[in-house]
C-alpha cells in the first residue's frame, strides 16, 4: 500500500525533541526519508534510531541556526541525502519572558534571529529544490502570532512576523506550485519553556494552569501538531496555501489571562 510521502524527502528542524521529533516520526510512518536538523547530536541520534525503527531512512544534520551560513549548508546537506527536497518544516524556536520595558536589545535580536530570520534563510535556500519538486513549506508559529499576550513581547512579535512571512511567501510562490502554510499551536508539552529557564515545578504549575486557559480543557501534545503538519504537507491539502492554522484547544478565542 502506498503512503503519503513515498519517495519524498522532508527536512524537519528542531527534530531532536517535542513537535519536531513527533513530526519526523510521522513523516517516517508515511514513507518519507527524513533529514533531521538540530544542535544536539545525541538527541538527534535517538530520533534517527526511532525513524529507522519505522523502516524509513534518515540523515542527521547538525547545525546552529544562529548562523545563516550553517542554515544554508544544512539545506544543501539535506538535499544531498537523496538528491531532492519535497517538504521543509520549520519547527525550531525559542521563547523568553520580557515586556517592553525589560526586553533587552540582545534578547530581542536573538528571538528574531532564531524564530524569524533563520526561517527566512532556510526557506530561501530550499526554494530552488522545492520548485523542482513542487514541494511545500510548513512553519510552526504560535497562537501568540495571532493574538497579543503580555510578558512575552519579542516572542509574540517574532511569531507574528513568521505568520506574515508565511502569507507573503505563499502568495509569491503560488504560481510555481510551491505551497506555504503555518500551524499556530497553543501550549504544547515540549522542552520550549524548560529551555527558556523555567524550573520543573514552575513548568508543571504552568501546564496545570493552562488547562483553564484552553477551552477544551487540556494542553496540546506534540502529536496533535504533527498530525496537522502532515496534512498540510500532503497532497490532501493540495489546494491549501497561506493558512495560519490555530491548533490550540480554542485558546485563540479567549481573552489573555
Amino acid at each position: 500500500m502506498s503512503k503519503l510521502f513515498d519517495e519524498r524527502v522532508a527536512l524537519v528542524t528542531g527534530a531532536s525533541s517535542g513537535i519536531g521529533r513527533a513530526t519526523a516520526l510521522r513523516f517516517a510512518e508515511e514513507g518519507a526519508a527524513v533529514a533531521l536538523l538540530g544542535r544536539d547530536r545525541g538527541a538527534l541520534e535517538e530520533t534517527s534510531a526511532a525513524v529507522e525503527d519505522l523502516g524509513a531512512s534518515s540523515v542527521m544534520v547538525v547545525a546552529d541556526l544562529n548562523e545563516s551560513a550553517q542554515c544554508r549548508a544544512a539545506v544543501d546537506e539535506a538535499v544531498a541525502f537523496k538528491g531532492r527536497l519535497d517538504v521543509l518544516v520549520n519547527v525550531a524556536g525559542i521563547i523568553a519572558s520580557g515586556d517592553l520595558a525589560s526586553t533587552t536589545e540582545e534578547g530581542w535580536a536573538e528571538m528574531m534571529r532564531i524564530n524569524l530570520d533563520c526561517v527566512f534563510v532556510l526557506m530561501q535556500a530550499a526554494l530552488p529544490y522545492l520548485q523542482t519538486t513542487a514541494g511545500n513549506i510548513v512553519n510552526v508559529s504560535s497562537v501568540t502570532g495571532l493574538r497579543a499576550f503580555p510578558g512575552v513581547l519579542a516572542y509574540c512579535v517574532s511569531k507574528a512576523g513568521l505568520d506574515q512571512l508565511t502569507r507573503c511567501a505563499a502568495l509569491e510562490l503560488a504560481e510555481s506550485g510551491v505551497r506555504v502554510n503555518a500551524v499556530n499551536p497553543g501550549v504544547v508539552v515540549s522542552n520550549l519553556h524548560r529551555r527558556s529557564g523555567m524550573q520543573e515545578n514552575a513548568y508543571e504549575e504552568f501546564l496545570e494552569h493552562s488547562k483553564t486557559t484552553h477551552p477544551l480543557g487540556r494542553v496540546g501534545q506534540p502529536k496533535d501538531i504533527a498530525e496537522a503538519i502532515i496534512y498540510l504537507a500532503s497532497s490532501q491539502a493540495g489546494w491549501v496555501t497561506g493558512v495560519t492554522l490555530s491548533l490550540d484547544g480554542g485558546r485563540h478565542l479567549t481573552c489573555a489571562r
